[in-house]
């Protein structure tokens, strides 16, 4: 299927259910699909993103529609022109043709702004200081009372989200599961390829091999397949640990493997193995957790001590982090 047919289909989900949602106020796209070439193929790893404004919230995520894997998000409303242009992940909806859905207008109107203001350089700079404060805001909130998997999250997303500070400045799109994927091919564009290895150094996987990175992967996906069944409806994130949502976080991962691109596809693993523990602890499940404490040691941050050690590295990396994001925009 081509990624216009994709968006299509999600398009006519929006105006036949999506309309229907209580307090519904239009829907756009958002992610890969949306910035992809219309006339490409839509990989069987990936999704479609849709944004839902509604109040109150909608939690969908993700489902098959006329053979597409959308994944459905809430917002409860949008800011004004200026706080979107300042949000990298607003912005770099808006700043394409993505309404699918605007019963009030206003959706269009954003879009319109938005596009035209993009790409200004008090823009760009306003995108790329939310994303380092975001880096700072995982970092910080790391507490070594919550859940193991919680603990992960906080590190693992503060030192992921130094590669959106890049992929913003360089007008990327700040793709979630292929992010060290993207930032490598515009450092390499960019002929600042010796900075991808500080941002995997900083992951704590710039020298692992593909058989260890495999090895993780198998792990994980014997746990994604314990955990896909089990219901936990109060889950965030219980749709992207299914049965339906398993090509993006197995196959998508194997997929960067095979491209040679092994220390790239460690984060998601480690982002869905921890997604995998804590759908299965609000389940009251327990189990699994030495394959993701063999992981965690290979990445240096076993325990709560490693974490906050390679959580005050990230911060410290910032000042180089901006000054690399400055030359790229």
């Amino acid at each position: 299927m081509r990624i216009e047919q994709a968006r299509q289909a999600a398009r006519r989900w929006v105006l036949e259910e999506g309309v229907a949602l209580p307090g519904f106020g239009g829907a756009f796209l958002t992610g890969s699909a949306l910035w992809a070439d219309p006339g490409a193929e839509l990989a069987p790893s990936s999704d479609v993103d849709v944004m839902v404004i509604a109040d109150p919230p909608a939690r969908i995520g993700k489902f098959r529609y006329e053979g597409v894997l959308l994944e459905v998000s809430w917002l409860p409303r949008l800011g004004s022109a200026h706080e979107v242009l300042s949000d990298y992940h607003l912005a770099g909806s808006f700043h394409l043709p993505c309404v699918l859905a605007d019963p009030t207008g206003r959706l269009t109107e954003l879009q319109r702004i938005v596009a035209r203001d993009f790409a200004e350089r008090p823009w760009i700079l306003a995108r790329c200081t939310d994303a380092m404060d975001r880096v700072r805001g995982w970092i910080n909130a790391m507490d070594e009372s919550a859940p193991l998997h919680d603990q992960v999250n906080s590190w693992l997303f503060g030192t992921g989200v130094t590669t959106h500070v890049l992929l913003v400045a360089g007008l990327r799109n700040p793709t979630v599961r292929k992010r060290y994927a993207a930032v490598r091919e515009l450092l390499a564009e960019r002929g600042r390829h010796d900075y991808h290895e500080v941002l995997l150094d900083l992951l704590g996987c710039a020298e692992m091999s593909r058989e260890r990175v495999e090895r993780h992967l198998d792990a994980l996906e014997i746990v994604f397949d314990a955990a896909a069944p089990v219901a936990a409806p109060s889950y965030r994130f219980a749709s992207d640990i299914s049965a339906v949502a398993r090509p993006p976080a197995i196959d998508g991962s194997r997929e960067l493997i095979g491209c040679g691109l092994h220390r790239e596809a460690v984060f998601w693993v480690a982002a869905t193995y921890a997604r995998c523990l804590a759908k299965r602890a609000v389940a009251g499940l327990a189990g699994y957790e030495d394959g993701f404490l063999e992981l965690l040691g290979d990445l240096g941050a076993a325990t709560f001590a490693d974490r906050r050690r390679r959580g005050d590295r990230v911060l410290a990396s910032l000042p180089g982090l901006w000054q690399t994001a400055m030359s790229l925009c």
